[in-house]
């Protein structure tokens, strides 16, 4: 068993699993006090891709200057290379 923190690469999530980590990511945020970030994904299912890219896109950017939260951006990042997959 290895201890390798690395995150696996996954590209093959669909709307309901990028739906489930963006709800996750929210949950994180307001815990952690991050009221801005996780406001941004609230009401996140059934919206429309473009608005959920955006979404994304915005949070990454709010997150670039806090290392302290990289788990958060890590999540964001594997759900980035996943919009493709949105219908």
């Amino acid at each position: 068993m290895s201890n390798d923190p690395t995150m696996k690469l996954v590209t093959n999530l669909d709307r309901a699993a990028m739906e489930a980590k963006l709800r996750e990511v929210g949950g994180e945020a307001a815990a952690a006090g991050l009221t801005d970030l996780a406001k941004m994904f609230i009401g996140i299912e059934g919206m429309p891709a473009a608005q959920i890219e955006q979404r994304v896109q915005s949070a990454a950017k709010w997150l670039a200057d806090k290392p302290q939260h990289m788990k958060l951006s890590a999540t964001l990042d594997l759900v980035g290379m996943n919009l493709k997959n949105l219908k």
